[in-house]
């Protein structure tokens, strides 16, 4: 009787450490930028609106940290906690799998602990399942007793209070909020406008000089010689001028970094040195997510130099981003033409090496 207690107990504290470490971990490292990420990953690819994804990530987490804590009291657990507990395994398990499917692989993050500890989507099925057979040996395992004496409201309760401590922790934004637009152009070498440069020196000429001076007319040059060829792309559209005015003008490196990200620091620092050493460097613009924003000046302070800047909101940055984008994310335009988009830290992560090669072509070698 002992033994058979102590595996009962084992079996719910493993289970209860599982679903509060996913709860917790999925507000990691920050609780709105964490969700965001998970609605923007997860839930839109699934078909969620914009509108109902903030509602039904925060329900999802709260159920999971709900459950979390039921699963250590006595209260239908038998009828109602490992049931449901059994259901929702499920429900994960059926759609991995259908992920893993249709993407005919099992990479990426699955989302199950968020950013703090990546797990593929086998690797997920597989935890579930374990979880499952657990969930299936305690409840055969517990007594059946009679639950009409149980307390519902005590199940009910801690469901609610979990659910609301999540919209308490991570509000949800109105969609119609209109974002400030914060421009920094610190850098004098990035930045120059037609104020800053030099002006040629006027002088006048008097109306007696003028006259004086013969015209010339004559062509000094062959018809032919005077050809000239433009070897730039035709101006295009980046989508990206309500940011910066000027994007779609020559060459450009828009940069999409997050002020927190180590990685994205280090992708600045080298971008920084690169351009120190390199005539006529593609000018270099960021747009950075709002999360840790405070953070900036350090960034900046890491990379070696300060470029101009625009913050925009977590859910609107991955949309900039774009799907199945991760940062740092680093373009390589020309006149508004994107010739190269590094991401991520894996195989498309960005290459120094590469991308200077890529800004040192001409026209007529670039590949769209």
């Amino acid at each position: 009787m002992t033994t058979k207690h102590n595996i009962s107990w084992g079996i719910r504290i493993i289970i209860s450490f599982l679903f509060l470490l996913s709860a917790v971990a999925k507000l990691y490292p920050s609780p709105y930028f964490a969700i965001s990420t998970f609605e923007v990953k997860q839930l839109y690819p699934m078909g969620f609106s914009e509108g109902f994804a903030p509602y039904f990530s925060r329900i999802l987490i709260g159920i999971e940290l709900a459950l979390g804590i039921l699963i250590l009291q006595k209260n239908f657990l038998r009828s109602i906690v490992i049931p449901g507990t059994i259901l929702l395994l499920l429900i994960f398990s059926i759609h991995l799998s259908i992920e893993t499917f249709m993407n005919g692989g099992n990479s990426g993050n699955c989302g199950c602990f968020g950013s703090l500890l990546p797990m593929t989507p086998v690797e997920a099925i597989i935890k579930n399942l374990i979880a499952i057979i657990l969930l299936v040996w305690l409840f055969f395992m517990l007594p059946k007793t009679n639950e009409g004496k149980n307390n519902f409201w005590l199940l009910s309760t801690i469901t609610l209070a979990s659910i609301l401590s999540l919209f308490m922790v991570a509000p949800i934004q109105p969609l119609s909020i209109e974002q400030p637009e914060i421009v920094v152009t610190s850098n004098p070498f990035e930045v120059m406008d037609s104020i800053s440069r030099p002006q040629p020196e006027i002088i006048p000429i008097a109306v007696d000089t003028v006259k004086k001076i013969k015209i010339t007319t004559e062509k000094v040059l062959p018809k032919e010689e005077l050809k000239v060829v433009i070897s730039e792309p035709e101006m295009h559209k980046s989508g990206f001028a309500q940011y910066f005015s000027t994007i779609d003008k020559g060459r450009k490196t828009l940069c999409l970094f997050v002020p927190g990200c180590d990685h994205c620091k280090v992708a600045a620092k080298e971008l920084t040195d690169l351009r120190k050493k390199t005539k006529n460097f593609p000018e270099i613009s960021v747009i950075f997510m709002n999360e840790e924003a405070d953070l900036i000046p350090e960034f900046f302070k890491f990379a070696g130099a300060e470029y101009p800047y625009k913050i925009i909101e977590v859910i609107p940055f991955w949309k900039v981003l774009g799907k199945g984008r991760d940062t740092p994310g680093i373009k390589y335009l020309w006149n508004g033409n994107e010739y190269k988009y590094y991401d991520g830290i894996n195989e498309n992560k960005f290459d120094i090496i590469d991308f200077q090669k890529m800004i040192q072509k001409p026209f007529d070698q670039l590949k769209k």
